[in-house]
């Protein structure tokens, strides 16, 4: 795992949206893994300007999202369908029928996660998942003690993701119970993880993640287990992170890091 701590949410935004890019630059049939939630938004708007002002190409692109309620639909503005094209697809150049997430309105909620896993499969696998942390560690809807073998499936939400995201309805108390998300597992065949945390209120989970035990009652600790993982943070959810001399030493002096270190 890597560390790279921005001064500001801005750079470590742009960051973010520039290691995409160039990943898609360099391989135009990439295949995305992605993630929804207000720390995306700006990593997918400054992704929509690159296409607009910098012809960055998604033409050949396919996309897998992490997770979906269970019950909604893609017209329900709370799906991540809705989130993801009002966010992104709408503003590049994706083929929409490229672009995956799991069947929040399925007639058959047992086989769905196999039946997603299988797409991923045939589409190659992910080359990059963009991941961000919930305030409880979890990656994806991978609540406390979900395997770190898991795959995906449909899972029960936890009363404090439940507290965090539901003020996002119009009535929170419609906000779905379930969901289905990647697992663990599956997460961490991606080729390369990229994950992006902002904000002083997740230092001390940011911390847990990188420098403590690996369990599953923190599911982003199994990122220290991925050969090529990646963490950006900005200023303040990097506070607490002991091995901060280290992470900027390597970010400072790696050469692969040095056409990024303007941003």
């Amino acid at each position: 795992m890597e560390v790279i701590i921005r001064p500001t949410t801005e750079s470590a935004v742009k960051l973010t949206a520039t290691l995409i890019a160039d990943a898609l630059r360099a391989k135009p049939n990439i295949c995305l893994g992605l993630a929804t939630g207000r720390t995306m938004e700006a990593v997918y708007a400054e992704l929509a300007r690159m296409h607009r002002q910098e012809y960055l190409d998604f033409s050949l692109a396919r996309s897998f999202n992490l997770d979906e309620y269970i019950g909604l639909g893609p017209d329900n503005k709370n799906s991540y369908r809705y989130y993801m094209n009002y966010h992104l697809f709408n503003n590049i150049n994706i083929d929409k029928r490229n672009t995956c997430l799991p069947n929040g309105l399925t007639d058959d909620i047992e086989h769905e996660g196999e039946r997603y896993e299988q797409a991923i499969r045939e589409a190659g696998g992910i080359d990059i998942q963009l991941l961000g942390i919930g305030r409880d560690g979890h990656i994806g809807f991978n609540e406390p003690l979900s395997s770190l073998a898991s795959r995906t499936r449909a899972k029960a939400l936890t009363p404090e993701t439940f507290a965090q995201n539901s003020p996002l309805f119009d009535r929170p108390e419609d906000m779905p119970k379930r969901a289905f998300t990647m697992g663990v597992g599956t997460i961490l065949d991606a080729r390369n993880v990229l994950m992006l945390v902002t904000g002083r209120e997740k230092a001390e989970i940011l911390a847990a993640a990188v420098e403590g035990p690996v369990t599953s009652m923190i599911s982003a600790t199994a990122l220290q287990l991925h050969p090529r993982a990646v963490v950006v943070a900005d200023e303040e959810a990097g506070a607490l992170l002991k091995g901060r001399e280290y992470y900027d030493w390597i970010f400072q002096n790696e050469p692969k890091w040095a056409a990024y270190r303007n941003i």
